[in-house]
């Protein structure tokens, strides 16, 4: 299904569609501040086994960054954080930014694998953070590309997502044209935060 949602007048009944379909182990392509990516609800071990396949990897293998709609269960999918920290991407959220987190031992079971770390995003798009507060739980996601590509210009346009995409995914969620940058990288494991990838996003560390 293709569908233009306006992120200025957002149509709830068409994001519920797509909420249903995440629900039911969908996987679907939606905006964020940066580039499309492709998601599947966190809590579903069906989408998350059809998304791990649509990268052409194993499930315990990939690295997902999961989608938030505020901080406040933070404590579930990280350990706990020094304060330094929590004012970093307080002061950054939601912006065009990844934060490598130290991750909880329920993202462990999440991804059957003994992960360590997990990338947080809360995306400045109305869109994604409307589908992560109807669905309820994060939303498990990855950019509209491989990591061995550059961004080619069908991935901020939604028209030539579709006709690539149609046939893979389950939603598509045209909210106008994308950017052409990822997000900014932070690693925020080591003693010291430091950029893993420049991206849009400008941060002071």
């Amino acid at each position: 299904m293709f569908v233009e949602i306006n992120p200025n007048n957002i149509d709830k009944r068409l994001i519920n569609q797509a909420v249903q379909c995440l629900k039911g182990g969908g996987v679907i392509i939606f905006p964020t501040d940066t580039i499309y990516a492709l998601g599947c609800d966190l809590m579903n071990k069906k989408g998350l086994q059809e998304l791990a396949k649509l990268k052409g990897a194993k499930l315990n293998k990939v690295n997902f960054s999961i989608i938030c709609s505020d901080l406040s269960n933070l404590s579930e999918y990280t350990r706990q954080i020094d304060r330094p920290t929590f004012k970093l991407l307080k002061q950054n959220l939601p912006g065009p930014f990844t934060f490598i987190l130290p991750a909880s031992n329920e993202v462990s079971k999440i991804f059957d694998s003994n992960k360590k770390e997990i990338g947080i995003r809360i995306p400045n798009n109305k869109i994604a953070l409307e589908l992560v507060k109807e669905l309820g739980n994060p939303i498990a996601s990855t950019s509209l590309h491989n990591d061995n590509d550059d961004i080619m210009e069908y991935f901020s346009d939604p028209y030539a997502i579709y006709e690539k995409y149609e046939d893979e995914v389950a939603f598509i969620i045209d909210g106008g044209f994308g950017n052409l940058k990822g997000s900014t990288i932070v690693n925020c494991v080591e003693e010291e935060p430091f950029i893993v990838r420049q991206g849009l996003g400008e941060i002071n560390i």
